[in-house]
């Protein structure tokens, strides 16, 4: 169990950009950022055209999280 949510609960709860990174301890442009480059956690796109909405699941903040969940520096991707 993480900071974020009890397991099952609220996993498909939509949050916006600045509640994901508020959660994720990450400034708003970082998580932009790492949207842009696919490195960050998946996101929901809200609509069609430029001006549509991003939103991030609560679940899916979760799962990017135990994914790079790490207990040693060896343990890091190579590359």
């Amino acid at each position: 169990m993480t900071a974020l949510t009890e397991p099952g609960l609220f996993d498909n709860e939509l949050l916006t950009c600045a509640e994901a990174a508020k959660a994720l301890r990450l400034s708003i442009p970082t998580l932009e950022r790492m949207r842009t480059t696919g490195a960050g956690p998946s996101f929901i796109r809200l609509g069609n055209g430029k001006r549509s909405r991003i939103a991030y699941r609560r679940g899916d903040l979760e799962a990017w999280l135990s994914a790079n969940t790490f207990t040693s520096t060896q343990q890091y991707p190579k590359g």
